[in-house]
């Protein structure tokens, strides 16, 4: 039984998260989504090693811009731009919204409008800049940590704050058990001591204090607007901890 539970929260996260296929008996239940969440950390890793083996294949014919922005590419495509489709949302509902009821409409609205453009593109061309400058064996240890890392950050703000909607959403409320909270919490801390095993620690350090702050920010500012988070908010929360992450170590190689 304790297999297939696991096996079950495993590929609900994977079939979450991305778009590559799994299993068709997988089923559903919010127990199963919630013992899932502890595995979002290890899926991000796994969508981190993929972009990087394209940034790392890319880059030995194409300049490394052209590389980093094929491995973005293929990262979108693996994921169906999941979280940067939370991120233009949650722009556009904190940008548009004059209050806390408005915010939550636009967000719900599928049409992206100024404000999700614009955050959007900065912060996609943010991350392609940073990667770019960056030696390629150290971008491609980051694309891996990265990933997985800012995933634990929407782990993170589900695990202790409040759902902002009370009425039907887009997808069921997000939920993690304590303890797949706690797998979440060890494959974070373990990939971020890898990293820094690889990197040494003060870049390693740099660039999680730099992901954290960019989290926490985000995080306040939905908090103190919707009163909770949405799924949006997830998603803007992973992209812009994933974004401090790689300007943090910019910063430090700087």
């Amino acid at each position: 039984m304790g297999w297939r539970q696991e096996r079950q929260s495993l590929f609900l996260a994977v079939q979450f998260l991305t778009r590559l296929p799994t299993p068709r008996d997988i089923g559903f239940s919010d127990a199963a989504q919630a013992r899932s969440m502890g595995y979002y950390p290890l899926i991000g890793l796994g969508i981190g090693a993929l972009v990087a083996l394209v940034l790392a294949a890319a880059a030995q014919v194409l300049p490394m811009p052209v590389a980093v922005l094929l491995s973005m590419a293929v990262g979108l495509l693996a994921t169906g731009g999941l979280h940067e489709d939370g991120l233009a949302d949650c722009a556009d509902g904190l940008g548009g919204g004059l209050n806390r009821d408005r915010a939550l409409e636009i967000m719900r609205d599928s049409r992206v409008g100024t404000y999700g453009v614009l955050t959007l593109g900065i912060v996609l061309a943010l991350k392609a800049a940073a990667l770019s400058a960056l030696p390629l064996s150290l971008a491609c240890a980051l694309l891996i940590a990265g990933h997985g890392l800012s995933r634990m950050a929407a782990v993170q703000v589900v695990s202790r704050h409040a759902y902002a909607r009370t009425d039907s959403a887009k997808f069921a409320r997000p939920q993690v058990t304590p303890k797949a909270y706690r797998m979440a919490v060890l494959t974070a801390a373990l990939a971020a001591a890898l990293l820094a095993l690889a990197t040494g620690p003060g870049l390693a350090l740099t660039a999680l204090i730099m992901g954290g702050l960019a989290g926490v920010a985000i995080t306040r500012l939905y908090l103190r607007k919707l009163g909770g988070y949405t799924g949006d908010c997830l998603g803007a929360t992973q992209q812009l901890a994933e974004c401090g992450f790689y300007l943090g170590a910019l910063a430090w190689v700087g």
